[in-house]
């Protein structure tokens, strides 16, 4: 069964663009002028993605991705022209899962979409208490970690990062989300923790960690955890 897309784009031109590039690519396509149609919306046609402008007439895409996460998972990709990293990180620690600013091209937003699919794919099974990712294998039970079949030992604030990141594999995390997930509310500010257990853990996961393909940075904004099993 094709994917659903739900576009939330007050643009009528951009709206049928991305309509047309998406259909053209197999996905099954809704749309949305304004935020308080979307949010009427999402739980009657039930799209698998969201596809969210900030700069909507009434409630703003800010709003509908903060109404949205009230109570669900859904994975939600903004689109924007606002290029300043203050939108971006406002979006992202509000919930949404990845931003791309516009102009962009179809593949990258293709690109996208698929992580946001294999996100949600995860997401949905957390029941298993092992993560097998390429040569690293992660049991969520016993805290233990392995590369290429060798025990990798962490530290427990590094093992805790890394928890993290691979529960949210795909989605940007914000410097912020991850402080506070992993430091507590209080180490809001101090972003020179993460710099501090980053590299040292890229050590210990990654086969390059000269060439990192596992944690890799949002310049300014946070970082991303990729999965490499496919």
């Amino acid at each position: 069964m094709a994917a659903k897309i739900l576009i939330v784009e007050d643009e009528p031109q951009m709206r049928r663009a991305v309509g047309a590039g998406l259909r053209a690519n197999g996905f099954d396509i809704s749309m949305a002028a304004r935020g308080e149609e979307a949010l009427d919306m999402i739980p009657l046609s039930r799209p698998t993605v969201v596809l969210l402008d900030l700069s909507l007439p009434g409630i703003d895409g800010l709003d509908v991705a903060r109404q949205l996460r009230e109570w669900s998972t859904l994975p939600i990709i903004v689109l924007s022209a606002r290029g300043d990293e203050r939108d971006k990180v406002a979006a992202l620690d509000l919930g949404a899962d990845d931003y791309l600013t516009k102009p962009f091209g179809m593949d990258e937003l293709l690109a996208r979409i698929r992580v946001a699919l294999r996100h949600s794919a995860h997401v949905t099974d957390t029941a298993d208490p092992v993560v097998t990712d390429g040569s690293l294998r992660v049991d969520l039970a016993r805290r233990v970690v392995s590369l290429a079949g060798e025990e990798v030992h962490l530290t427990p604030t590094e093992y805790d990062l890394l928890r993290e990141l691979i529960a949210n594999a795909g989605k940007v995390m914000t410097h912020l989300l991850l402080l506070n997930r992993v430091w507590g509310p209080t180490s809001a500010d101090e972003t020179q923790y993460l710099r501090t257990y980053i590299n040292p853990l890229r050590k210990k996961i990654e086969e390059d960690p000269a060439h990192p393909s596992r944690i890799v940075n949002e310049p300014g904004i946070g970082y991303r955890y990729l999965r490499n099993d496919g």
